[in-house]
């Protein structure tokens, strides 16, 4: 599931660590012991974090993957460290420490993790997997021509709709911005909203308008270019949605969460793959999915790619081990990959081969997903921090709510979102 989105209700057995060794869990209580009470005998013991991943059985599945490794290598133990609420402000915060993990996922990739020398650069942990990866996974990871991560992953995004509800309409699945405000205006009645994007009416929207008329956010170079016209257009454009008071706000949950759609409240909702099967539980097979839509004519729709990823601790005592551990997992065992990636909702394998392979995804609405993701993918660049990302959504929210002059709303937000990033890049 995507970082940067409202998390699933959390569940889970544990809200700790777990010490796993010579293939076996040594403890089964919360621990942060890295010998568990045990005499295993490894030489190395990895930290190895995770968030709390909403969709029920990802803890038991990353620890029978620690399990596995351990068997395969029983010099190397393994401490699993489940994290709960705001993981990106813990990680941040110890990765400044000595408690810091030796591996640890981020989601949407940071690249200031990398010019601050706090992730360590692990080509040679691809070898001659790395053209099995997908181009969006390689180039998303790299900063400076050097890979920072192995994408464990991939979060697709995109949007959902009713399949019974349009038809009674008489209303086609929207492939144009004109024809979304046109359906969600005409799906909005007295009682009910015709689209969710999110419990402040903005989600992801900002940047879908920004994409999805040619626009881009930050260039490779670190220059900030959401200022453009097109995206000033395009996010001028989305006032209509507000306008017309089509959208769905303050739910009880928020857009990475399925239920507004599957309890009927909408008709459509931005959401992701992962909720796929508790939609097609709910839903059977009523419901589709489209691409965020093209502006105008010439632009391209819009499905946003995020997704978490593994890195190793530059600065770690444990280097070489836990290059070992993610080269084991992430590249070398397709089995376990495409297991993480089906089970437990749906993710897309980054690993084409494994992608191929991955029988839920090969049929219906999921490989429509898959194939969207190929076609019209979009990920926020390394440099998208909570800083830059915070002050578009600001300028972006402004904007749709018709709160102060648009251009010089974004001007100002060009200015400094530029600002933040030259600090990342040390300009």
């Amino acid at each position: 599931m995507s970082a940067r989105r409202t998390e699933l209700s959390r569940r889970g057995f544990l809200t700790g660590s777990l010490l796993v060794a010579a293939g076996s869990v040594l403890s089964t209580a919360c621990s942060t012991d890295p010998n568990g009470g045990s005499g295993s005998g490894a030489k190395t013991t990895l930290n190895v974090w995770y968030h709390a991943y909403g969709e029920a059985g990802t803890q038991q599945a990353v620890l029978r993957y620690a399990t596995a490794f351990t068997k395969a290598n029983p010099d190397i133990a393994v401490k699993v460290t489940w994290v709960p609420g705001d993981y990106s402000s813990k990680l941040n915060a110890t990765l400044l420490t000595a408690a810091a993990p030796d591996v640890f996922e981020i989601g949407d990739f940071n690249e200031n993790l990398a010019r601050r020398g706090q992730i360590a650069a692990i080509d040679d942990v691809y070898g001659s997997a790395k053209s099995d990866f997908n181009k969006n996974a390689v180039e998303s990871v790299g900063v400076n021509g050097k890979l920072y991560g192995v994408k464990m992953i991939d979060d697709v995004m995109m949007l959902y709709y009713r399949k019974s509800v349009l038809s009674k309409a008489g209303i086609k699945p929207p492939t144009t911005f004109d024809e979304l405000v046109a359906a969600a205006k005409a799906l909005s009645t007295k009682k009910s909203k015709g689209l969710f994007v999110g419990n402040d009416g903005l989600g992801d929207t900002g940047t879908l308008a920004v994409f999805s008329n040619g626009g881009d956010l930050v260039t490779p170079d670190g220059k900030v270019a959401f200022g453009s016209a097109q995206a000033l257009e395009a996010l001028t454009g989305l006032k209509r949605l507000h306008d017309d008071k089509s959208l769905l706000l303050g739910f009880t949950t928020d857009w990475g969460d399925p239920s507004a759609f599957t309890q009927g409240v909408v008709p459509m909702q931005w959401c992701g793959l992962w909720a796929m099967p508790a939609i097609s539980e709910a839903l059977g097979d009523d419901f589709g999915v489209v691409p965020w839509p093209a502006f105008k004519t010439g632009a391209s729709p819009v499905v946003r790619v995020g997704g978490w990823t593994s890195c190793v601790n530059a600065k770690g005592k444990n280097m070489e081990a836990a290059k070992k551990f993610v080269q084991w997992l992430w590249v070398q065992q397709s089995d376990l990959q495409k297991d993480f990636a089906e089970s437990y909702g749906f993710h897309v394998p980054p690993r084409a081969s494994v992608a191929a392979t991955a029988k839920k995804l090969s049929s219906g609405a999921a490989k429509e997903s898959v194939v969207l993701s190929q076609k019209y993918g979009k990920h926020y660049p390394g440099t998208w921090d909570t800083a830059v990302s915070s002050t578009f959504n600001a300028a972006a929210a402004k904007i749709v709510a018709g709160e102060g002059d648009p251009a010089g709303l974004l001007a100002d937000a060009v200015k400094k979102a530029q600002g933040e990033i030259d600090k990342q890049r040390g300009a």
